[in-house]
């Protein structure tokens, strides 16, 4: 018997873990179905590059066919260790436009405007820049800029403010709009997950317990009160209880999938599996969405000897290894996606709607597909898709993979405006600052000039930038699943505190907006915000 589970260890589950447990008297126990985050690829930033061929710390899900990808199944990687997906993710420190949170305030969340949240960011922060009116300073998670960056990503600023977009040296601060570089989590040379950040230094406490390797299967009720969590481990069932509230944190696509699996969620569907319903809530596994993305490679010889598969890549590599085992410092504390930016799409745009990542490596195919000889890549991705999917059970198996289906580019308007980053990336590329690399556009896009052949090249390569939200979302109305506390409408004791929440996708990466919803959650919860 704890007071509180905690079901995931992901970025949000250790900031609860570790704020709940401050307070000597509260017993929690975090449940996390992956292994303790132990690997030097976690810890080594380069290490990242590994990351989607090593499955043991990585779901590495699968969407159903996309008619927006030409028919294709997306890859959907997600952290099956502690830490989550702020463990393998490319540690880029991004938390939105201020307008994302006043609009999901104005949408019937009180509590949840910028003004409201920036508290919750600043608190999270260590920022080695120093504390100001929009960074804070002793927060768990060490914030800074990279140590030792390559080349390149500023010669990718450089040709951004060629091509007209202003310098911006901090996408966190009054203004998200502009280039520059990405600040990053890391400390001393190394990832700062939000295991090592928040949990890590709670783990001697004797009121918190760490299950590793096991896996949710169902929450247990007392009528329409949550009272536990039953898992499995090593093929074993076991079972937690609960004596104030379950707290759900596994993720966008898997926190809606063990509310089904216990049979709270859309009823017709639950029904069709054989689930009994225990709370017909249409809205659990709706409204999932995610920032589609596509990636332009090119190829250069002089741009890069880091990482590039030839002799002298590998040469860069080995001592690069040896000199980061030693001090913690050169070439592979990169987090490879070094700058970027924000962009619109066209004037009218009132924000940015677009984000670019420019990365010091050729990447193809999220990774997962070897390639050979120097160069750089540029992601460009959608910031506000109007697209939306859905996570469903394939069936009553709790070990089944859900079904997701992100709905990527199923509204003319995103291909659109998909069509016009990838001519706004194609432009900065093409910029004196890179070219004196000598770089050539890789095959696979360059033969894409008119429209339609741009859109097709789109279908045919994009995928997710790995930041699905929504689909269990907040808010006041009937298709909602959780209010502005984050407890689930119409049952007791359990809440869900994750990326799964949002009511419309940040404009930016997720992960730190995602740690300071749980930072926010946790004084919810320690005020006993509403009946538990």
């Amino acid at each position: 018997m704890f007071d509180y589970v905690v079901v995931g260890g992901g970025s949000a589950g250790c900031v609860l873990a570790a704020r709940l447990t401050e307070d000597p008297l509260v017993r929690v126990v975090l449940l996390e179905a992956g292994a303790p985050d132990s690997s030097v690829l976690i810890h080594c930033p380069a290490g990242l590059a590994l990351m989607a061929k090593v499955k043991g710390m990585n779901w590495g899900f699968e969407t159903v066919p996309q008619p927006g990808l030409g028919g294709r199944r997306g890859y959907q990687p997600r952290g099956k260790v502690l830490g989550g997906s702020s463990s393998i993710n490319a540690m880029c420190y991004v938390r939105g436009q201020h307008g994302d949170y006043d609009g999901w305030a104005a949408s019937g969340n009180p509590g949840w405007s910028f003004d409201e949240v920036l508290p919750y960011f600043k608190r999270a922060e260590h920022n080695t820049r120093g504390a100001d009116a929009w960074h804070g300073s002793g927060g768990p998670m060490q914030v800074q800029d990279l140590s030792q960056p390559n080349r390149c990503s500023s010669l990718f600023v450089q040709a951004a403010q060629q091509a007209g977009h202003a310098l911006n040296p901090d996408f966190n601060g009054s203004t998200q709009e502009g280039v520059g570089p990405y600040q990053v989590t890391h400390c001393n040379g190394e990832r700062c997950s939000a295991a090592k950040a928040y949990l890590s230094p709670a783990l001697d406490r004797p009121n918190l317990q760490v299950i590793t390797g096991a896996q949710a299967t169902r929450i247990l009720f007392d009528g329409r009160r949550a009272t536990g969590v039953e898992y499995l481990q090593d093929g074993a069932r076991h079972q937690v209880m609960a004596r104030v509230e379950v707290l759900l944190s596994a993720g966008a696509l898997q926190s809606p999938q063990l509310l089904m699996l216990s049979g709270v969620g859309p009823g017709a569907h639950l029904q069709s599996l054989g689930i009994p319903v225990l709370h017909d809530l249409p809205g659990v596994g709706q409204a999932l969405h995610d920032h589609v993305d596509v990636v332009q490679v090119v190829d250069a010889p002089q741009a890069t000897d880091l990482f590039g598969l030839s002799f002298t890549g590998l040469r860069h590599a080995v001592s690069g290894a040896l000199e980061w085992r030693k001090h913690r410092t050169g070439t592979l504390t990169t987090n490879f996606a070094e700058a970027g930016g924000f962009i619109r799409s066209s004037p009218q745009q009132a924000a940015p709607d677009l984000q670019l990542h420019f990365v010091i490596g050729k990447l193809v195919n999220h990774g997962r597909t070897t390639v050979f000889g120097h160069g750089y890549s540029c992601h460009v991705c959608l910031l506000t898709p109007e697209s939306r999917g859905s996570v469903r059970l394939a069936s009553a198996d709790p070990l089944a993979a859900p079904l997701i289906d992100p709905a990527f580019l199923s509204t003319p308007d995103d291909m659109d405006r998909m069509v016009a980053g990838v001519k706004l990336m194609r432009e900065i590329l093409a910029q004196p600052a890179l070219t004196g690399l000598g770089g050539r556009e890789g095959a696979a896009s360059a033969s894409a000039r008119s429209d339609a052949q741009i859109a097709a090249y789109i279908r045919q390569f994009a995928d997710t930038i790995y930041h699905p939200v929504g689909s269990c979302r907040m808010g006041p109305g009937a298709d909602d699943v959780v209010d502005a506390s984050l407890r689930v409408h119409g049952l007791q004791g359990l809440r869900v505190v994750d990326a799964s929440i949002m009511p419309r996708i940040v404009a930016g990466n997720t992960n730190a907006p995602t740690i300071m919803i749980a930072e926010k959650a946790s004084d919810l919860i320690q005020a006993g915000a509403g009946p538990v």
